[in-house]
């Protein structure tokens, strides 16, 4: 089993050997899963409907239809099972995320897609959730992993210089986003 220890430095290598490769008309995440070769691969269960998806989506520079439209299902707002197409600028950016930290567990999914009455109905309970979150778009995804600290999960989505990163230390989760790059705590 790896060390789940964690360098800044072996993180910007990793990322300085893929990031030059990175096309600029996606995600600088693309680019880091360059390096990964002509495969790329997403592996997450959902907390709520204890689904799991562990699926390559991209093979020798093309997405794969078939598998972005599986990982939209999955990702899909469980409460009125409503599906959109997930963007998968973010489903580059939890991969490329995910190779960094060199880990083959799984990510817990806790929130992907949320419909605009899901969301709603938690902005009313929880101030912290955004009126206008990614999450109604498909563009954003709270993610948590049992062998890396939320400090880790979001030191490797920061690296991808992607999105949004917001580490949730109390609840340990990262939300992971493909919109404009920034940063929170909370």
């Amino acid at each position: 089993m790896k060390s789940s220890n964690f360098s800044r430095r072996g993180l910007l290598r990793a990322f300085a050997a893929t990031a030059l490769t990175a096309a600029p008309v996606y995600s600088n995440a693309a680019g880091v899963l360059r390096g990964s070769g002509d495969v790329r691969r997403i592996t997450m269960r959902n907390q709520r409907t204890s689904e799991s998806i562990d699926m390559i989506y991209w093979v020798e520079g093309q997405y794969i239809d078939e598998a972005l439209t599986e990982i939209s299902g999955f990702m899909r707002d469980w409460r009125h099972n409503e599906i959109i197409n997930y963007d998968r600028r973010n489903v580059d950016i939890i991969a490329a995320t995910h190779r960094l930290m060199e880990t083959n567990e799984p990510y817990l999914m806790l929130s992907g897609y949320r419909s605009p009455a899901t969301n709603a109905m938690l902005a009313s309970r929880n101030r912290g959730v955004a009126t206008g979150s990614y999450h109604i778009k498909g563009m954003a995804a709270d993610l948590r992993l049992s062998t890396r600290s939320t400090t880790q999960m979001a030191a490797a989505a920061i690296a991808c210089n992607a999105g949004g990163v917001g580490r949730y230390g109390r609840s340990n989760f990262v939300h992971m986003d493909c919109g404009p790059i920034r940063t929170w705590r909370r």
